[in-house]
């Protein structure tokens, strides 16, 4: 009787539906944990990338929260006009999510950056210093060679100084594409030009090593072996700094300072 057909398919069921169970539960209690970490890798992302928190520093998720909270103001925006919106909140907004959603984004236009659809609200970081914006932090996607990568750009209150970039979700080649997370590589970016003074989105990953940014600022470094990704690189920038991505929000900006 143990050994009989109905026996073992009936224990295996048993085992299937307990341990099915078993992964439900263990994904429903460790949801809210999944996104609190979540959260505060976003939030160290954006510190460091601000320059409000060092490579490497031990803080606690606390000491994280109350700084990104004293310092950074989020804010939803709608892309098509660049104004700020007041009906969703920043702190539960999922962008993501919200490209994902037919109700809530549109299909992009054909892009080399294999974006495909575009959410009507976006999520940006305004860096504040004693109450002025010291810099604009976006957030960037696009395909490289193996994966979509996912990012920040910063930049400044000029909207045409690049202060920082950063990545932190990835799936390149180590040490080829991988690269894009590389300390070195990104502190080459700092100082370079997003735009020109027509506003034309400029920003370029080359083939081979970028002059300084004083004497080629549109340039930077591309990634050695790794020819794809920088390309992609270049492809989303110009995407998401573009008329269909930020543009518009840019544009208002550099209105409302004169820049």
């Amino acid at each position: 009787m143990q050994h009989s057909t109905t026996y073992i398919v009936g224990f295996s069921l048993v085992v299937c539906v307990v341990c099915a169970l078993f992964v439900a539960s263990a994904e429903v209690s460790l949801r809210p944990l999944k996104e609190r970490n979540i959260l505060m890798d976003r939030q160290k992302n954006i510190l460091a990338l601000a320059g409000l928190m060092t490579m490497g520093e031990k803080m606690s998720a606390e000491e994280i929260a109350n700084r990104f909270e004293q310092s950074i103001r989020p804010r939803v925006i709608d892309l098509a006009t660049g104004e700020g919106n007041t009906t969703l909140d920043p702190n539960t907004f999922d962008q993501r999510s919200a490209a994902r959603d037919p109700a809530s984004s549109k299909p992009a236009p054909a892009n080399p950056s294999k974006v495909l659809r575009i959410p009507n609200q976006a999520l940006i970081y305004e860096v504040m210093d004693q109450g002025k914006l010291s810099s604009i932090i976006i957030p960037i996607q696009g395909y490289g060679l193996w994966s979509v990568l996912y990012g920040y750009l910063a930049l400044s209150p000029d909207t045409r100084t690049i202060l920082g970039i950063t990545y932190y979700d990835q799936k390149e080649t180590a040490g080829l594409g991988g690269e894009v997370d590389n300390p070195n590589w990104k502190a080459k970016w700092v100082g370079r030009k997003a735009f020109d003074e027509r506003g034309r989105v400029k920003i370029t990953v080359r083939k081979g090593p970028a002059g300084p940014p004083d004497q080629d600022p549109y340039q930077v470094d591309g990634l050695s072996g790794a020819t794809i990704t920088s390309r992609g690189v270049t492809n989303m920038l110009h995407f998401w700094l573009g008329q269909e991505g930020f543009g518009p929000y840019l544009a208002r900006l550099r209105g409302a300072t004169g820049a």
